[in-house]
């Protein structure tokens, strides 16, 4: 399979798994019944049209990212301006991320409306070249169109477990038995229970499918998978040894898991396992090798 064909695949899937999360809405205000299902209605369209618009500020604000001039970090300007040109696309905006993980994410609506948020960390711990294989990967995303989607994926989600949270407390703290009936009791402890778990999954299966696409971009772009596969082995040892750098709702963007990963955590992790990344990455360097 062509890697246009698989581009178009995954873009085609996300799309689909988002609107999957809109339609969770529906349903959680179906199943709770009475006004819920118009305030619903209403949330998901507001949510995907303040996603369109506004996803890449939200996402700023929420990490606490502000600007990165050119005289703060011109090395790294001038490599993310050399990797735009070879992807073909406008230079982002640059922020930093007041954290000492390394890491970072790209967000915005198209590549014409869009930036990457990089950590303290990476700027001070990782090597020149590690920056650089980080933010092919980052331009990658850019290039791909798949950031639009899963930052309004994150909004959804951040959306639902909050009204799950709200709901949790209306059960256990108040409520008139007359607004609901059994059937809406019933939807309402389906919503709490069953919402959040579900808006997981499908973010998961979002960021997953994105990462490798984007980690193979990132191999064109470089010329090598090796880069890429040397930063991600580094950005994850110290990904767990530093605190993490990111908003919750917003973790499946970076380019490593930012949170805390162990127990049974680790199996809703919305990124796939860095051993299985780098193991495809150095696959093809291997095959470049060998052309």
């Amino acid at each position: 399979m062509s890697t246009s064909t698989i581009s178009i695949t995954t873009r085609l899937r996300t799309w689909l798994f988002l609107a999957g999360l809109t339609a969770l809405l529906l349903v959680a205000g179906a199943l709770v019944g009475g006004v819920f299902l118009y305030g619903f209605v209403a949330l998901a369209v507001v949510m995907n049209i303040a996603g369109y618009w506004f996803s890449d500020r939200i996402a700023l604000f929420a990490n606490r990212a502000r600007p990165l001039s050119d005289a703060d970090a011109p090395g790294l300007h001038a490599a993310v301006a050399e990797l735009a040109q070879r992807a073909g696309i406008p230079m982002p905006k640059l922020y930093l991320v007041p954290s000492p993980q390394p890491n970072a994410f790209a967000t915005g609506r198209n590549p014409a409306h869009s930036a990457v948020a990089v950590t303290a960390g990476l700027l001070v711990q990782m090597p020149p070249q590690h920056i650089r294989a980080v933010i092919a990967h980052e331009l990658a995303h850019i290039r791909n169109r798949d950031v639009l989607v899963c930052s309004i994926a994150a909004m959804i989600a951040g959306a639902i477990a909050a009204i799950a949270n709200l709901l949790q407390l209306s059960f256990f703290f108040g409520g008139d038995d007359d607004d609901h009936g059994p059937l809406g009791w019933i939807g309402t402890i389906a919503t709490i229970v069953l919402a959040p778990i579900a808006a997981l999954l499908l973010q998961l299966a979002v960021s997953r499918q994105r990462e490798y696409l984007a980690d193979a971009t990132a191999a064109r772009l470089l010329s090598s998978g090796r880069p890429l596969a040397d930063a991600l082995e580094a950005l994850e040892a110290g990904a767990q040894g530093a605190p993490p750098a990111a908003n919750p709702a917003f973790a499946s963007l970076y380019i490593v898991n930012p949170l805390p990963r162990g127990g049974f955590a680790a199996f809703f992790a919305t990124h796939p396992p860095i051993a299985e990344r780098v193991r495809r990455l150095r696959g093809y360097q291997e095959l470049a090798e060998a052309a």
